[in-house]
């Protein structure tokens, strides 16, 4: 599929994969981490998820991003909006809450970030939780919620990292988030993993919610429908 990029005056050519087939074709090319659009091709300017990515810095410890993402599950259970965890494979975790592809990027994007302002303000430890936009100026875990952008990706569910232990990014119960430890989910585990306790992720389309009643719960403007 063809995808125009306005601002960079550009074009690009990708894949769409929606069978067994298609992913072996694209392994078969070397291509082992997968990254992908928060859309689906049917409603490409529409997000079907909104994202928040905690993402830890130099000296950031693990805990602080289990503890972040708890009170993400907090907030986000007030607005009603179900959310689904999964670490990123790398250094961080991802918090999915899948919604009804009916708004921009803008306000998806809008939502996000005032949903990772409250995840801040209720920590209250810029140690901790920030959403300060300088690398430069943060200290404690970033509470990303720039991603919810038309040009930016994340890695697929289950998709192998480039790390040494060959890391994958592994969905989770809520209930894991609390003492899970990512280094646990690896190219020679997940296939036990999957065996034992299925796809924690599986429900997730089904799930989706109109995001729409948020921004007045928020505080902010209504989205442009």
């Amino acid at each position: 599929m063809r995808i125009v990029f306005p601002r960079h005056n550009r074009t690009a050519d990708f894949p769409v994969v929606r069978d067994v087939a298609g992913l072996a074709w694209i392994a078969n090319l070397g291509c082992i981490d997968l990254n992908v659009w928060p859309t689906h091709v049917e409603t490409l300017e529409l997000p079907d998820y909104l994202l928040i990515d905690l993402d830890p810095t130099d000296g950031n410890p693990w805990s602080h991003v289990r503890e972040i993402a708890l009170v993400v599950r907090e907030v986000t259970e007030e607005l009603g909006l179900p959310s689904f965890p999964k670490t990123s494979g790398a250094t961080g975790l991802h918090i999915l809450v899948p919604i009804e592809p009916e708004l921009g990027f803008k306000d998806v994007r809008r939502c996000a970030k005032a949903i990772a302002e409250e995840v801040e303000r209720r920590i209250d430890d810029q140690a901790v939780a920030t959403t300060t936009w300088k690398v430069a100026d943060r200290i404690g875990v970033f509470v990303d919620f720039g991603q919810n952008a038309r040009d930016r990706t994340i890695a697929a569910a289950y998709s192998i990292r480039p790390t040494p232990d060959a890391r994958a990014s592994a969905p989770l119960r809520w209930d894991e988030v609390a003492t899970v430890e990512p280094e646990a989910f690896t190219l020679e585990t997940m296939s036990a993993r999957v065996e034992a306790v299925g796809d924690p992720s599986a429900g997730m389309d089904a799930s989706r919610v109109s995001l729409v009643p948020c921004f007045e719960a928020l505080g902010l403007d209504p989205p442009a429908l």
